[in-house]
């Protein structure tokens, strides 16, 4: 289904509501997700700010549904099941969303945006794992793993003076692809985290946590079971520029 039709019937499901939601279900995108897994949550943001209503298949890792692993070759959250096509990475999903429509301009940024999410999804996160799950690494230092981590903390601290995103006072796809995994780490040791000399990371987390976008994405859903009612998921219509759920 192109881009086009998906974001046409997003707008007649505004328009219609439950009764075209009900004849045209089978037309939505399915994400099988993870609440609280940070690879799921910057898919769903994505997913949001683009427009997308999708059909959200909630699950619990250790308990995957089958039909689940017959979708996503990797086993792995997010995944997108596309008429013609699974992406199970979570930033393929985000440039595809926000490749149809990408109404904050979040893909306009520069290529320095790219290499801080490599960073991000390769030494900052194994570190972080490496800190928050330090008993599944019992050969490896977990302060000198957690060390590693801030290194990469206080370059993004330093990135964020005087403004409330990475690149200028507007969010970029490097905001939404890494702030999720800023909050796992937070959360890890929160007391600690706020302790350290990082005023305007602390800041710029803060003010995602306490955004409606945030609120949007974190909504609780039961896990999915084969035959549920269809939960539909996606951002509301007339937001505010800059601060689109």
């Amino acid at each position: 289904m192109s881009c086009a039709r998906m974001l046409f019937l997003r707008r007649c499901v505004d328009l219609c509501g439950a009764r075209f939601i009900s004849c045209l279900m089978s037309q939505f995108p399915i994400l099988w997700s993870f609440r609280r897994c940070p690879y799921a949550m910057r898919a769903r943001l994505a997913l949001c700010s683009a427009g997308f209503c999708i059909e959200l298949r909630e699950i619990l890792l250790r308990d995957k549904p089958q039909a689940f692993l017959e979708t996503s070759p990797s086993g792995t959250v997010p995944a997108l099941r596309l008429p013609d096509r699974v992406l199970d990475e979570s930033l393929d999903i985000m440039t595809w969303a926000l490749g149809c429509n990408d109404p904050e301009g979040l893909l306009d940024m520069p290529d320095e945006g790219w290499q801080l999410i490599e960073a991000n999804d390769g030494p900052f996160k194994a570190a972080l794992d490496h800190t928050k799950y330090a008993s599944r690494f019992p050969d490896l230092d977990p302060e000198a793993e957690r060390a590693k981590a801030a290194s990469y903390l206080v370059d993004l601290n330093q990135r964020l003076a005087g403004q409330s995103g990475l690149f200028s006072d507007r969010y970029t796809l490097a905001d939404l692809a890494i702030l999720p995994f800023v909050r796992q780490f937070a959360n890890s040791d929160r007391a600690w985290f706020d302790a350290q000399a990082w005023p305007d990371l602390i800041t710029w987390l803060d003010g995602f946590l306490h955004s409606p976008r945030f609120a949007v994405i974190m909504t609780k859903y039961e896990p999915w079971s084969d035959g549920d009612a269809p939960v539909f998921f996606g951002a509301t219509k007339d937001q505010p520029d800059g601060q689109a759920i």
